[in-house]
């Protein structure tokens, strides 16, 4: 249902009597216009909003069909609209039906083209925005396109084009469908809450008065199990050419907002027609600290878990990170490491190791009032493994040498595959797993796989940190493919899959073994590379052994949601007494304040022979 309320002034008789064609004719029931690539002459509308490069238009003869729009956008060319034309004036346009994007993944925007001949009829009209929720059906919270068959990030993916399929919208049912239907409207968002931090351009989502799911203790809404928040919008850059401020952090409470819906940069938009602005900051601003801290023996021992995002002996939050490490996590006994950079960053010279960067970082920990960790890891291959170009990202660990060690050392290279032993033992400690395997780890950080003793000797556990290959070209929730790419998603089912196998092999030899693997799976537990990794494991999330609520299950911000891309599983022999707490050091904090991208977790385990 939308509502309009339209007071129009002095008008012309004749406007009413010329053949035209309606604002909800063009946009027509589908993403893509009935008329698209047709002139259209006469189309009349009420400007509710100026763009730099065109005007907003709705209909002055709205119907009552939900599905159809009653505003579209006039593109005049940038710097091309006439300074004559306001808000509130009656116009009548000719121009071209067209529907654009600027990627092939992007959905498109409907709009007129080649506008020309823009006639005022008449001025000072009245408009009154659409109230979300209230002069619309409320958005739908679970479901993004029929598409999708219920599951936005279902294997297989990329199986249908909304833009080729072209199906009728269902603005009730479908978020996509939802805020296609309003798009080129003029609409007001009660009461919103920044359920992000901005992005490099102000942009920043949002939800109003109206239901959500997912909610978090925070403020934010959490991705969970066949729930992605399509109910969430995006704000992006004002009308006016103002910018948005960049200081707002989830949960901020902000002023109502009034922009225009629109598709643009690969999902729905709201662009306002004047600046953010924040009504009352979300506190605390920083996280408690863990509430545990680790013990000198094996029923007390701590496992922190961080990507420290393209660290670097000189890199700017290494200190930040050390900060976190010791005051945030309480210093673990062992700490699972990812996106440890060589000693001379993302310079692509050759040089791979990286005993200064940790050595850094070491020094910082102690610095900040840590204890002095030894560290392992890896050289990978040079330009290997992914991540930034010449910078050799790899796993590696830090670890308290006066209470654990390596047991049996005999560390293995980049090229050289661990395996299980009778025992279990490892044949490299530390090693790599199968690194060799170019299906499961070409361009991505091998696993890197330990067994540690406490310092007596008695109780021996394994570990696995793992770097999974990452998202980066997967298209927009919001995009033209559904279910929307995800990119990498076969890679890292190869990786779960051979990573599961070795663990596999060590509860096959002893299934009262200790084993631990955490670190970036860059997927999340209810998507099939992490199914698979549990079923073919035989380990436990850790969340789910020591009952989190779902919603509270994230560590990184992604388009509308928190979601959790870092994970800890465990042996069942760990299970008992365990604790886990993700420490929200970087997501509750400003783009500028966080140190990493995402925040750290850890564990409490007892790690004694059993």
């Amino acid at each position: 249902m939308k509502s309009f309320t339209l007071i129009i002034g002095a008008v012309a008789a004749s406007i009413w009597t010329v053949s035209s064609t309606t604002i909800a004719e063009i946009n027509g029931n589908r993403f893509i216009s009935p008329l698209n690539g047709q002139n259209v002459t006469n189309v009349t509308g009420l400007v509710t909003a100026k763009g730099p490069a065109g005007i907003f238009l709705r209909s002055t003869k709205p119907d009552k069909d939900s599905t159809t729009s009653e505003s579209i956008y006039v593109f005049n060319g940038t710097n091309r609209v006439s300074p004559t034309i306001t808000v509130g004036d009656i116009v009548m346009v000719d121009g071209t039906v067209s529907e654009f994007r600027s990627q092939s993944t992007y959905v498109f925007s409907t709009e007129i083209d080649k506008s020309h001949n823009i006639r005022v009829v008449s001025s000072g009209n009245k408009v009154k925005p659409l109230v979300i929720g209230q002069d619309t059906t409320k958005p739908p919270t679970k479901q993004f396109s029929f598409y999708d068959d219920g599951d936005v990030f279902g294997l297989p993916n990329d199986v249908a084009n909304l833009s080729a399929a072209n199906p009728k919208l269902q603005p009730t049912k479908f978020g996509m469908d939802f805020w296609e239907s309003l798009t080129g409207e003029l609409v007001t968002v009660k009461s919103p809450a920044a359920i992000t931090k901005p992005n490099s351009f102000g942009d920043t989502w949002v939800t109003g008065t109206w239901p959500v799911t997912g909610r978090n203790a925070r403020g934010g809404l959490t991705m969970t199990d066949g729930d992605a928040n399509p109910e969430a919008i995006i704000i992006g850059t004002p009308l006016d050419g103002t910018d948005n401020p960049d200081s707002t952090v989830v949960g901020d409470k902000l002023e109502d907002i009034t922009g225009v819906v629109q598709a643009v940069f690969g999902y729905y938009y709201i662009l306002p027609l004047t600046a953010l602005k924040v009504s009352k900051h979300k506190n605390p601003a920083e996280p408690d600290p863990a509430s545990f801290k680790a013990g000198k023996t094996c029923s007390g021992l701590t496992f922190g878990q961080y990507n420290v995002e393209n660290l670097t002996p000189t890199v700017a939050h290494l200190n930040p990170v050390a900060s976190h490490i010791v005051n945030f996590l309480n210093s673990p006994t062992l700490m699972f490491l990812q996106e440890i950079q060589d000693d001379n960053g993302a310079t692509d010279n050759g040089v791979v190791d990286a005993n200064t960067t940790l050595a850094t970082l070491v020094n910082a920990i102690k610095a900040a009032g840590g204890p002095a960790y030894s560290f392992v890891d890896i050289d990978p291959i040079n330009d290997q493994d992914g991540g930034q170009p010449g910078g050799n990202i790899r796993i590696a660990y830090l670890y308290q040498s006066n209470v654990i060690q390596l047991h049996n050392l005999n560390p293995g290279n980049a090229t050289q595959a661990n395996e299980v032993l009778p025992g279990p033992e490892l044949k490299y400690n530390p090693g790599l797993i199968d690194p060799l395997n170019t299906a499961a780890w070409q361009s991505s950080r091998k696993p890197l796989a330990a067994a540690w003793e406490t310092v007596d000797g008695k109780n021996v556990f394994f570990t696995i940190d793992v770097h999974l290959t990452s998202k980066d070209g997967s298209s927009s929730i919001e995009g033209d493919p559904r279910p929307p790419i995800n990119q990498g998603v076969q890679q890292r089912q190869n990786q779960a899959e051979v990573t599961a196998a070795f663990v596999a092999d060590i509860l096959t030899e002893d299934s009262k073994a200790s084993v631990i693997t955490a670190g970036d799976f860059n997927e999340f537990a209810f998507v099939q590379p992490l199914e698979t990794f549990v079923s073919k494991s035989g380990l436990f999330d850790l969340d789910e052994v020591v009952g989190r609520d779902p919603k509270e299950r994230y560590t990184y911000i992604f388009d509308m949601n928190c979601q959790q891309l870092d994970h800890m599983f465990v042996s069942k022999s760990l299970r008992s007494g365990s604790k886990y707490e993700h420490i929200h050091v970087n997501t509750w904090t400003t783009a500028a304040g966080q140190a990493s991208d995402h925040d750290p977790s850890v564990a409490k385990l007892n790690v004694c022979k059993k």
